[in-house]
């Protein structure tokens, strides 16, 4: 059965329509099961009805015909409870319903298993026995088992717009992903294809078939020539059937055959990356299917050489274009900051990709520059999006492709006010971030980039709440020196002097690796990261802090933050460097303050360690990102569970209280710099917990700053001890955003479906 269930997903996901996969997944699925029907209802969310969208065994007639509402016939009880049925004479059954169209009278044994994906109901798959039939225990597992599979295969599938039907929705096509940087952008989508990935290649139409065909035939002699050199540097280390494996690989690439299939491709309108490609992945498709153990493993050779000629495709094609379009939104499957500086950007209105997550490098360069931003799209079809109009939600995680007329207007009529509201707020941005009885609340700027340009924000901000030292260290090819890196600490503490500024210490792991420094770990999050690795590594921030140090001289308002603290021992280890390093430095000439210490309260077990870390340390730092989805253990980059990652979460928000209260006792500031603190009715709540400071995206600043200047102290408080009494999740938002429209502060707020 395991041997059926690979074969039929192979050939449902190498169907190049809906007609083809649906047929192949029936009969696959009736063969195997030896049964005599099998038929697939697709639910469509319009019309909240299944509709039959594929059979065999009952009369073809009624494909697309017979429609069942939620909750109706067998088909529909199914769907409506979302588990299986199954049944040995199905007509004796309450829900048994009769369609004359389908001729299933004839049918006694029914089982039927609900297909989902993410808790959304995609569709239903039925098999029906003429005699009664008890389908027993291997049958319904396997069905089961095949609806599971299939429930991803469907959902990317249906997605992408590549297996759809126009009678049940339009071309457009949504994606949801992660959201990494709020806003709308709309525009045109420019696909970075990555190296030598072959199911990333964008089909584009040839300008020149003539200079195509040369180029895939020069590809293909570079490739024959480097398995040559490279069988020729082996000859003496391995055995000859392990060398026989290069003379098939030539054979392979002599054959006429695929050099001509790919030209063929050519002329038929495709570029030769594109052409390669799709004859490769049709070969591999192909082998991977049949019975024959030899082709299949053929299937790994013929990829393998697509691989290498598509390397030196790309050699003469680059991945990023030479002209962009004036909304150009980059899409690709892993987007660097180095494709980020190669767009202008005047032309660069969004990004979305299909790896990386709401902390990589990339997510934070672009809140920095206010690029709305989605990552983590991992249904995204790269290939078929080259050129296509989308519409970026920034704030929702979502991407729409070729969008109706209806969703453009409303996604025009949001960005509209936008830029209205951003222009309105404009003129109190140097006002103070003061409430209507008076309470002034500091905000404070995350930085770490060249795009933070200290001298239009000094004006508006109480100080650096975060700069973030690894940004320096992601953007070189090595790690920076102690000169280096105290000339760009000089600069930050210089601009925004006299203004305090926190210098975080370099906080890496997790999903924010070095090039030159990489960490490969099952689970990052709950590794080596942070602090944890620069005490392995005294040597890294024995550099990093004597840098800081020497680039404070004469200035006095750097503050030092340890990330990722877990035990009171890595606080007195890190100061034990730091007092070295202020020896080290004093031993050379160089007279500097011991600065302002402070931990990040990011692990859960911080909050139980206030008091000890109070005799330490000069302020307290939340990192809410890192401390919501530790204590919520949610993953807040993987888009499975991305749902369940909310910092109005209650048990958050009792920490959050319990920590400033600590705060206070001890009598030590206490600051917030994760993305609650740039969330208008967020910042409220912090405000009214008691948070001496709040710091955030230079973007978010205009919006927070609104909400206190229009909100009383003690309507926050009173605010915040109605919240303390909600119960889950969805009545803190609802409860949020009752009270924002009450105070007219609805257009402060991201959009709401």
């Amino acid at each position: 059965m395991l041997e059926v269930l690979r074969r039929v997903i192979q050939e449902v996901n190498g169907a190049r329509n809906l007609d083809a996969a649906l047929a192949t997944m029936v009969r696959r699925i009736r063969k195997a099961m030896l049964t005599d029907v099998c038929s697939f209802y697709l639910y469509d969310q319009e019309l909240d009805s299944l509709v039959l969208m594929e059979t065999i065994g009952l009369r073809t007639q009624a494909v697309g015909r017979v429609v069942l509402p939620l909750g109706e016939g067998l088909v529909g009880l199914v769907a409506k409870r979302s588990e299986p049925l199954n049944l040995e004479d199905a007509r004796i059954h309450p829900h048994f319903r009769y369609f004359e169209a389908t001729g299933e009278e004839r049918y006694s044994s029914f089982l039927g298993v609900p297909i989902i994906h993410q808790r959304k109901m995609l569709g239903v798959l039925v098999v029906q026995q003429a005699e009664k039939r008890r389908y027993d225990d291997e049958d319904e597992a396997f069905l089961v088992t095949m609806a599971a599979q299939l429930a991803g295969v469907l959902a990317h599938a249906l997605a992408t717009g590549n297996l759809t039907r126009p009678s049940l929705s339009g071309s457009q096509a949504m994606f949801k992903g992660v959201a990494a940087s709020p806003g709308i952008a709309m525009g045109e989508a420019v696909v970075i294809a990555p190296p030598a990935d072959l199911n990333s290649v964008p089909d584009l139409v040839p300008n020149d078939e003539a200079f195509e065909v040369a180029r895939l035939k020069e590809a293909i002699a570079k490739t024959r020539d480097e398995i040559r050199a490279a069988a020729e540097r082996l000859v003496n280390r391995i055995s000859s059937q392990e060398l026989a494996l290069f003379d098939v690989y030539q054979q392979m690439l002599g054959e006429a055959a695929l050099a001509e299939e790919v030209e063929k491709r050519i002329r038929e309108g495709q570029w030769a990356p594109g052409a390669l490609a799709d004859v490769v992945r049709r070969h591999v498709q192909y082998l991977e299917r049949v019975d024959d153990d030899y082709l299949r493993e053929r299937a790994a050779d013929i990829r393998d050489l697509g691989r290498r000629v598509l390397a030196h495709l790309q050699e003469d094609s680059p991945n990023t274009p030479e002209t962009y379009p004036n909304n150009a939104i980059l899409v690709g499957d892993e987007i660097s900051v180095a494709m980020l500086g190669e767009v202008p950007r005047d032309k660069l209105k969004g990004l979305v990709s299909v790896r990386g997550s709401s902390t990589s490098h990339v997510a934070i360069v672009a809140r920095a520059m206010g690029i709305p931003t989605v990552l983590g799209m991992v249904d995204l079809p790269l290939p078929r999006l080259s050129g296509a109009q989308v519409v970026l939600d920034g704030h929702r995680g979502r991407l729409f492709v070729r969008p109706g007329a209806e969703l453009t207007s409303y996604y025009e009529t949001l960005i509209a006010e936008e830029d209205a509201l951003t222009a309105l707020l404009e003129h109190e941005q140097c006002l103070p971030s003061e409430t209507t009885d008076g309470y002034e609340l500091p905000l404070m700027v995350n930085t770490g980039l060249a795009v933070d340009a200290a001298a239009l924000l000094k004006s508006r901000i109480s100080g650096v709440g975060l700069y973030r030292t690894e940004v320096p260290f992601m953007i070189t090819e090595r790690f920076p020196g102690e000169k280096e890196q105290t000339r760009l600490y000089r600069d930050q503490l210089e601009g925004f002097s006299p203004l305090p500024v926190v210098m975080r210490t370099l906080d890496i792991g997790g999903d924010k690796d070095l090039p030159y420094f990489p960490i490969e770990e099952a689970n990052p999050f709950l590794g080596w990261r942070g602090m944890r690795v620069t005490l392995d590594h005294p040597e890294v921030l024995m550099v990093q802090l004597r840098a800081m140090l020497k680039a404070s001289q004469g200035l006095d308002n750097l503050y030092v933050l340890f990330p990722m603290i877990t035990n009171v021992e890595e606080v007195d280890e890190a100061l034990k460097l730091l007092d070295r390093a202020i020896v080290e430095l004093g031993e050379e000439g160089i007279t500097v303050h011991r600065p302002k210490i402070g931990v990040m309260i990011e692990v859960p077990a911080t909050i139980y360690q206030m008091d000890a870390l109070a005799k330490r340390v000069d302020f307290f730092s939340v990192g809410s990102n890192d401390l919501t989805q530790y204590l919520l253990a949610v993953d807040r980059n993987n888009p499975r569970v991305s749902d369940l990652y909310d910092a109005l979460h209650p048990a958050l928000l009792g920490a959050l209280v319990e920590l400033s209260q600590d705060a206070k006792r001890l009598d030590k500031p206490i600051s917030l710099c994760g993305e609650l603190a740039g969330d208008p009715a967020g910042a409220l709540l912090l405000m009214a917990m008691g948070f001496t400071s709040l710091s955030m995206n230079a973007p978010s600043l205009p919006k927070v700053r609104a909400a206190i200047r229009r909100v009383s102290f003690s309507d926050a408080q009173t605010l915040l001890d109605d919240i303390m009494c909600l119960d889950t999740p969805a009545q803190v938002h609802q409860h949020l955003e009752a009270r924002m429209k009450a105070w007219e502060l609805s257009h402060l707020m991201p959009p709401k479906d």
